[in-house]
C-alpha cells in the first residue's frame, strides 16, 4: 500500500511538473489557466506541485488550454536533445489558394513553433487577413518577393529580409514575384492548438492522397 501511494505521488508530481513547464512557457500566469479551466489559480498551484490530483475531464481542459494532448502530461519526462525532421516528413496542410504551409517544430510543442510557407507566383494566405492569439510573430523570407499585409499597411519584402509583428495584428501574405517564394513563421509562445495542429499530417501522405484523386 505504501509504494502505492508512492508512485501515485510520483505521478502527480510528474504531471504537475509538466503542466507548469507548458504553462510558463505559454506565459499563462495561475490565475489565467484557472480560467481558461474553469478551475482556481489555488487549484492549479497545488496541482503543479503534487498537492492534489485531478481527474481526467479537468486535466483534458487543462491539456487543451495549453495546446497540447492529453498524453503528452504524462510523458516519461525523457527529452530529446536533437529532433530531427526530415522535409517529405513534415507535418503539412493541404495545398490552398496557391500556397502550402508546413510544420517544422515537433510536437508536443514547446517554447516556440515555427512554420514554412511555400506560395506559386500569386498564392496567398487567403482573400482575408488573419489573427491567432496576442503573442509575437517573426516573418523571414528565404527567397522570393512577397507582399505582407500587417493591419492597413502593406511592404514588400525580398530574401533575407524579416519582420515582427504581434499575432493579434490582422497579417495576410501573397507572392508577388514571377517565381515561387518560400517564407517561415516563427512563433512564441505558440499559438496552435491540439485541432489546429492534427490538421496537419507527413507531406508524403498528402502526396499519396494526391496521386489517388488524380486517379492514373
Amino acid at each position: 500500500m505504501t509504494d502505492e501511494r508512492e508512485n501515485e505521488a510520483g505521478d502527480s508530481r510528474g504531471i504537475g511538473q509538466r503542466i507548469k513547464t507548458f504553462r510558463t512557457t505559454r506565459r499563462l500566469t495561475l490565475r489565467e489557466l484557472g480560467e481558461m479551466t474553469g478551475t482556481t489559480a489555488s487549484f492549479i498551484s497545488q496541482l503543479e506541485r503534487g498537492l492534489s490530483g485531478a481527474n481526467t475531464s479537468t486535466l483534458m481542459r487543462i491539456a487543451t488550454a495549453l495546446g497540447i494532448g492529453i498524453s503528452d502530461l504524462f510523458e516519461d519526462g525523457t527529452v530529446l536533445t536533437h529532433q530531427i525532421v526530415r522535409k517529405a516528413d513534415r507535418p503539412a496542410l493541404p495545398p490552398s489558394e496557391g500556397y502550402r504551409k508546413t510544420l517544422l517544430s515537433s510536437r508536443p510543442i514547446r517554447e516556440f513553433e515555427v512554420y514554412s510557407g511555400e506560395f506559386e507566383p500569386g498564392g496567398s494566405t487567403g482573400e482575408d487577413a488573419y489573427v491567432h492569439g496576442g503573442t509575437n510573430e517573426m516573418f523571414l523570407v528565404i527567397r522570393g518577393e512577397v507582399e505582407l499585409t500587417l493591419g492597413t499597411e502593406r511592404f514588400i519584402l525580398r530574401e533575407g529580409d524579416s519582420v515582427e509583428y504581434s499575432t493579434s495584428t490582422p497579417h495576410r501574405t501573397r507572392n508577388i514575384g514571377p517565381e515561387r517564394a518560400e517564407v517561415l513563421w516563427i512563433i512564441s509562445p505558440p499559438t496552435s492548438g491540439v485541432a489546429e495542429l492534427d490538421q496537419y499530417v507527413p507531406r508524403k501522405l498528402l502526396a499519396a492522397g494526391e496521386k489517388e484523386d488524380s486517379g492514373p
